[in-house]
C-alpha cells in the first residue's frame, strides 16, 4: 500500500527542494490531467481503431489490397512531416502563451502559422501527385500492387491538402487545452470515412463498386469534413482562439522565431523518424506480399496501443507548456509523471488482451490462416513492447511541450533512423528470423528511446528553456 502511495501520490513526484509553490492534492491533479487527456486519448484511439477498420474493410478485397494501401503509409507521413513539425511548434508556443495569460500573442501565433500551413498544404498536394509512382516504387511496391497504390495515394493527397490546415488548427486548440475540439473533428471525419468505405469499396446501397479507389475517396471526404469543423471552431469571436480576434496576421519575428525554434527541431525529428520508418517498411516489404500484409495488420493493431500513449502525450505537452509559462516547473514534472502513471495501468490491460486474444484480434482483419498464425506470433512481441511504447511517447510529448524538441530529434535520429532499420535488416535477413525479426527490432527501438529520453527527463534541464 505504501509502495502504491509513493508511485501515485503527487507529493512523491517531485523533490521538496524543487517545489516552487503549493502542490495540489493527488485527486485534484489527476482530475485535471484526465479531463484534458481523455478527449485526446479518445480521439487518438478512435482514429487508430478507424484505421484498423479501414484495413479490415480493404482486407475484404484481397491481401494484395492491404499491401497496396499499407505501402502508402510511410510516403504519406514523409510528406506530412513538415506539417507535423509546424504543429509541434504551434502547440508548444500557444501553450506557453496561455500559461502567461497572453491571449493576443496566442491568436497572433495561430493566424501566422495558418498562413504557413496553407502554403505547405499546396506544396504537399502538388509534390505528392508529381512523385507518387517513383516514391511508392522506392518504398517497395511491387508490380502486383503498384497501380493500385499510386491510384490510392493520388486521391488521398487531395484530402491531405485539407487535412494539413485542419491539423494546424487542432494543434493551436490543444495548446490552450481545447482537446475536445480536435477529438470531435477527427471522430466525425473517421465516421464519414467508415461509412463511405462501406458504400464505395464493395458498392453497397446502390453506390459504385470502386474497391481501393473507394477507400481513398472515403478517406479524402473524411479529411474535408474535419477541415470544415476545425475552421468552424475558430470562427466565433468569443472563443479564446478566433479568426476575428484583433491579433494581426502580419508575420513578426518574435512569434515566428518562437515557433521556428521548436518547429525546426521537430522537423529534424520528423525527418529522422520518417526516414527510419520508411526504410523499416521497405525492408519488411522485401519479405513478400503476404508477410507485408501480416505486418500491416499487426501495425494497425499496435497503433491502438500507441493511441493511448499519444493521447496522454498531447495532455503532457499542453500541461508542461502551460506550467512552464506560469513559472511552475515543479507542476510540469508532476503532470508529466501523472500521465505516465495512468498510461502504465492502461498498458498493463493491453498487455493481457494482446496475449490472451491474439488469434481472435488478428482474425478480425482477415480469414487468411497464414496471416492469422504469423500475426499471433507478432502479437506476443507487441504485448512486451506496449509499456515501453506508451511511456516513451509521453516523455517525448513532455519534452516537446517544454520546447526541447532538439533532444527528441537526436534520439529519434539515433534510435529510429539508424538502430531500428539496421537491426531489422540484420534480424530479418542475415540472422534469418524474417518478419518476427522486424518486430523484435521495433521492441528494442522502443526500449532504447525510453531509456535515453527518461534519463534526460529526470535531469530536468528542459524546465529552463525559454520560448
Amino acid at each position: 500500500m505504501q509502495l502504491l502511495h509513493k508511485l501515485f501520490s503527487t507529493k512523491c513526484m517531485v523533490r521538496e527542494k524543487d517545489c516552487v509553490g503549493e502542490i495540489p492534492a493527488s485527486k485534484e491533479a489527476y482530475k485535471k490531467t484526465f479531463n484534458l487527456a481523455w478527449p485526446s486519448m479518445t480521439e487518438s484511439v478512435l482514429v487508430c481503431l478507424t484505421g484498423a477498420v479501414d484495413t479490415m474493410m480493404v482486407g475484404t478485397i484481397s491481401p494484395q489490397a492491404i499491401s497496396a494501401v499499407g505501402i502508402t503509409n510511410q510516403p504519406k507521413f514523409i510528406l506530412l512531416s513538415l506539417i507535423f513539425s509546424l504543429n509541434v511548434g504551434i502547440t508548444a508556443v500557444i501553450a506557453r502563451r496561455k500559461g502567461e495569460q497572453d491571449q493576443d500573442s496566442a491568436n497572433r501565433c495561430m493566424k501566422q502559422t495558418l498562413i504557413v500551413a496553407f502554403l505547405l498544404a499546396i506544396l504537399l498536394f502538388l509534390l505528392g501527385n508529381l512523385i507518387a509512382e517513383p516514391l511508392l516504387r522506392f518504398a517497395g511496391a511491387g508490380e502486383d500492387i503498384i497501380s493500385d497504390a499510386v491510384l490510392y495515394f493520388r486521391i488521398i493527397m487531395v484530402g491531405i491538402f485539407f487535412n494539413s490546415i485542419g491539423l494546424a488548427i487542432n494543434a493551436a486548440q490543444r495548446g490552450v487545452g481545447n482537446t475536445r475540439i480536435s477529438m470531435t473533428t477527427n471522430l466525425t471525419a473517421n465516421i464519414v470515412n467508415v461509412i463511405f468505405n462501406y458504400f464505395l469499396i464493395n458498392g453497397a446501397c446502390g453506390f459504385p463498386k470502386w474497391g481501393i479507389m473507394g477507400a481513398a475517396v472515403a478517406t479524402a471526404l473524411g479529411n474535408f469534413i474535419a477541415f470544415l469543423m476545425a475552421v468552424a471552431s475558430i470562427v466565433p469571436k468569443k472563443r479564446y482562439l478566433s479568426l476575428f480576434s484583433k491579433a494581426k496576421w502580419r508575420f513578426d519575428r518574435h512569434t515566428m522565431g518562437s515557433v521556428s525554434k521548436v518547429g525546426f527541431s521537430a522537423c529534424a525529428e520528423q525527418v529522422a523518424m520518417r526516414i527510419g520508418f520508411f526504410l523499416y517498411a521497405k525492408i519488411v516489404a522485401g519479405l513478400g506480399t503476404i508477410p507485408f500484409a501480416t505486418h500491416q495488420v499487426c501495425m494497425s493493431i499496435m497503433s491502438i496501443s500507441f493511441g493511448f500513449g499519444d493521447g496522454f502525450s498531447v495532455a503532457s505537452a499542453t500541461l508542461v507548456g502551460q506550467s512552464l509559462g506560469s513559472k511552475r516547473p515543479d507542476m510540469a514534472r508532476i503532470y508529466a509523471s501523472i500521465c505516465q502513471r495512468i498510461a502504465l495501468i492502461i498498458s498493463t490491460v493491453l498487455f493481457v488482451l494482446f496475449i490472451v486474444f491474439r488469434y481472435e484480434i488478428v482474425g478480425l482483419f482477415t480469414t487468411d490462416q497464414i496471416i492469422i498464425q504469423e500475426g499471433a506470433v507478432l502479437m506476443i512481441i507487441m504485448a512486451f513492447t506496449t509499456h515501453a511504447q506508451t511511456s516513451q511517447v509521453i516523455i517525448t510529448g513532455a519534452l516537446r511541450g517544454a520546447g526541447d524538441a532538439m533532444y527528441v530529434a537526436m534520439t529519434s535520429l539515433l534510435s529510429i533512423g539508424i538502430v531500428r532499420p539496421a537491426l531489422t535488416w540484420l534480424l530479418c535477413y542475415p540472422v534469418g528470423l524474417g518478419l518476427p525479426g522486424a518486430w523484435i527490432g521495433v521492441m528494442l527501438d522502443q526500449f532504447m528511446r525510453l531509456g535515453i529520453n527518461f534519463s534526460h527527463f529526470k535531469k530536468g534541464r528542459w524546465t529552463t528553456i525559454k520560448l
